[in-house]
């Protein structure tokens, strides 16, 4: 299990429980050095003092909080934890919500929720509860110097928390609009077709992240002096008519896939076929 990220109760009622958070989800990148380039060293950062035109430590750095213009009041790391709210050590949930409700827009962060100790049983009750229902918890919980209003909810095996966006924070964008009209129904009942012939179970890990995978590859043909092959490119196709679009489509998607051990034969099939015009 990854390290924890935050502990403390969770409360509802008169229940309270200890409870442990985990990262649950993070992105995996390939990350670049900067280098000067007519020697490939490393380079770094220096931190400058203007009013005293010279580089200082990172020892001598404050926070500040600039109130009017080049004009700042000093904050100490102290003063922030005694700001600290209650939902620092306690989430208390404030109220419960369908799952259909919450748009996923507001979804930022996600976490899992361990019981700690002496937790298992008040956890699994409101695990249970929640699968069964249907509903999902809101509740407010401060980390990372910041409150946020999270979601959590029953997952496979256990309850995930999902920090979420305030509203304010989330962009309403009045000119989005999906105007149906312009669609026909025949048109419709194609692309209703050329979904479900696209239809399956949803399995996470067969989605790769290609480019990334690109990267690697020009790194490692790098190190090793190899020509650099350039991964081919595709081009979106113009698309006049959207009814003899979605035939094509339906058409590619019905034809079947031959299996590994089918190619061979079906290819000389078709050389036989051939041969016999």
């Amino acid at each position: 299990m990854a390290s924890t990220v935050w502990k403390g109760h969770l409360t509802f009622g008169l229940v309270s429980f200890p409870v442990k958070l985990f990262t649950a989800a993070r992105g995996d990148s390939i990350s670049f050095n900067q280098l000067h380039k007519t020697d490939n060293s490393r380079v770094k950062q220096v931190l400058y003092c203007q009013a005293e035109d010279k580089p200082i430590p990172r020892s001598e750095i404050v926070k500040g909080y600039e109130y009017e213009k080049d004009r700042y009041v000093v904050i100490e790391d102290e003063d922030i934890k005694r700001m600290a709210p209650s939902s620092a050590k306690v989430m208390e949930i404030l109220e419960f919500v369908k799952t259909t409700e919450v748009d996923p827009i507001y979804f930022e962060s996600s976490f899992y929720m361990a019981p700690d100790d002496a937790g298992e049983k008040p956890y699994a009750l409101l695990y249970d509860t929640l699968k069964k229902t249907g509903y999902v918890g809101v509740a407010k919980i401060a980390m990372h110097n910041r409150e946020h209003i999270v979601i959590f909810r029953p997952g496979t095996s256990g309850l995930m928390m999902h920090t979420m966006y305030f509203a304010n924070e989330v962009r309403k964008v009045e000119e989005f609009r999906t105007d149906t009209s312009l669609v026909k129904e025949q048109e419709v009942k194609l692309a209703e077709m050329l979904v479900q012939s696209l239809a399956a179970p949803f399995e996470p890990e067969k989605y790769k992240d290609t480019y990334r995978e690109n990267l690697q590859a020009l790194i490692e043909a790098k190190i090793k002096g190899e020509e650099v092959v350039t991964p081919p490119q595709a081009e979106p196709s113009k698309v006049i008519d959207i009814m003899e679009a979605l035939k094509k489509s339906l058409a590619i998607a019905k034809k079947p896939v031959a299996s590994e051990a089918e190619a061979p034969k079906q290819k000389a099939e078709g050389r036989k076929q051939k041969a016999a015009r």
